[in-house]
């Protein structure tokens, strides 16, 4: 059995930072590894990367939250990470007292002028950890100036001196990408502590995947270098790293990254634009794999397609007019129950609306565009269409042709044979001007479907 055929339970986690919105491109991160333990009977764990104290908000947490219920993903646990720092302190004086976290006191142009420096010997522009040469009396001296140390995890990509790395490499089984390499001699040691004693995301989430005992990490192929070094991280804090898997992104159409912070495609905007949750997740999950991007109905039906190993290498290029196809697909099959509720909020209610809801969904994008063609059935026509010549002077023969009540779903063939017979047209000639006349529009649900909702003195209020 290879890794993909495991099916033992598995524990993953969505990390997301409440610090804004997240958007289309971080729900397939999410699905995927919602999905992914649901096919492995495992638990989905919902961490909030909050240990930026000063951007992250609990208004942007509860959106998250609210964004994933939406969408289907309920987690099983919810964790903060702003609740663990004496964990991360522990970890990081374990690291300290191993001799692998090491303080530096370099500026940021210090660091860019030495990168360019070594791009200018053709050298590889990674930090030649200078600090590790730092006497004590000369890293007291600085601290005496006012310099405050970042702390940097010193990779194992040495024999005997720091100074002289050789190539080491990381091996893992991608359980998106498949057999995957890292040399950790082609990284610079990365930074776990900031010079304000914040933490980066590194070593927060090595400590409190340890702890969580989480099995699989799927992430963003944004990652996949990061990866080399926060399995070292995992063995240096005595722990075995879990599996990882790194799917492909998301871009807009012109290939640009979809920015958080932009609230581009925000899974809120998403849903107040009227979007079923369903087609987000469709095509967050489906684009950019071997699966032909089509409206799933249910989550479970989502997750009989879903393999991990399925997304390509190359970025998917998110089309919005892609997402409102797969909508509209999923509009025209939902049944009156699924969506009662939602029509009675547009004023849609009453003994018609059932009928009106299965003569209308074939002809709409999103539910709410219902209401527009509830008040073209309940007031008057819309304006965008006009008769006159001879059109108009066949409504007024044709309407004076109108049949007794009741109305049922016969009518309009009854009228529109008398009207024939009468008057010699047929075809467009003769649907498109009454078309006109009733809804002011040169398209629409069947009219004889509509017929009967509007009924017969409405329909003579409608007489041009």
């Amino acid at each position: 059995m290879t890794e993909f055929e495991d099916h033992s339970p598995a524990t993953v986690r969505f990390a997301p930072s409440p610090t804004g919105s997240i958007h289309i491109g971080n729900a397939r991160t999410a699905l995927f590894n919602w999905l992914f333990s649901r096919q492995h009977q495992g638990e989905f764990i919902l961490r909030f990367d909050d240990t930026d104290v000063a951007r992250s908000k609990t208004e942007y947490a509860d959106a998250i939250l609210a964004d994933l219920q939406w969408l289907g993903m309920t987690p099983d646990t919810i964790a903060w990470q702003s609740k663990r720092f004496n964990a991360y302190a522990a970890a990081a004086e374990q690291l300290k007292a191993a001799g692998l976290l090491y303080a530096c006191y370099e500026t940021a142009d210090e660091l860019e002028r030495r990168r360019k420096l070594r791009l200018a010997r053709r050298l590889p522009p990674i930090y030649g950890r200078e600090a590790l040469k730092l006497s004590d009396e000369e890293r007291l001296a600085l601290e005496a100036e006012g310099h405050k140390p970042h702390w940097r995890f010193l990779l194992p990509n040495f024999a005997d001196s720091p100074f002289e790395t050789r190539r080491t490499e990381i091996h893992w089984e991608d359980v998106v990408r498949g057999s995957q390499t890292v040399d950790l001699a082609s990284m610079s040691d990365p930074v776990l502590i900031r010079e304000d004693g914040t933490y980066l995301y590194t070593l927060p989430s090595v400590v409190d995947d340890i702890e969580m005992a989480v099995s699989h990490i799927i992430r963003g192929d944004d990652h996949v270098t990061n990866t080399g070094a926060q399995i070292t991280l995992f063995r240096a804090l005595g722990s075995e790293a879990p599996a990882f898997g790194h799917h492909n992104l998301l871009t807009s159409v012109s290939g640009e990254g979809l920015s958080k912070r932009s609230n581009a495609l925000s899974i809120g905007s998403l849903r107040e634009e009227g979007y079923e949750p369903m087609a987000v997740n469709s095509l967050a999950v489906l684009i950019g794999t071997s699966e032909s991007v089509t409206a799933m109905p249910s989550m479970d039906a989502l997750l009989e397609h879903f393999k991990a190993d399925f997304a390509s290498k190359s970025a998917a290029k998110f089309d919005p007019a892609e997402l409102t196809t797969l909508n509209r697909s999923l509009v025209h099959d939902l049944d009156y129950e699924t969506v009662s509720d939602r029509l009675a909020e547009l004023g849609i209610a009453g003994g018609k609306a059932e009928a009106f809801w299965l003569a209308v969904r074939k002809n709409i994008d999103f539910v709410n565009d219902a209401s527009r063609w509830w008040a073209i059935v309940e007031d008057l026509p819309e304006n965008e269409e006009s008769l006159d010549g001879e059109d108009l002077v066949f409504v007024r023969e044709a309407f004076s042709m109108l049949p007794p009540e009741p109305w049922d779903g016969e009518t309009w063939a009854t009228w529109t044979g008398t009207v024939k017979a009468a008057t010699g047209r047929k075809g467009r000639g003769l649907f498109m001007p009454l078309r006109i006349a009733l809804t002011g529009l040169r398209s629409g649900p069947e009219l004889a479907d509509l017929l009967p909702l509007i009924g017969r003195a409405k329909t003579l209020d409608r007489l041009p």
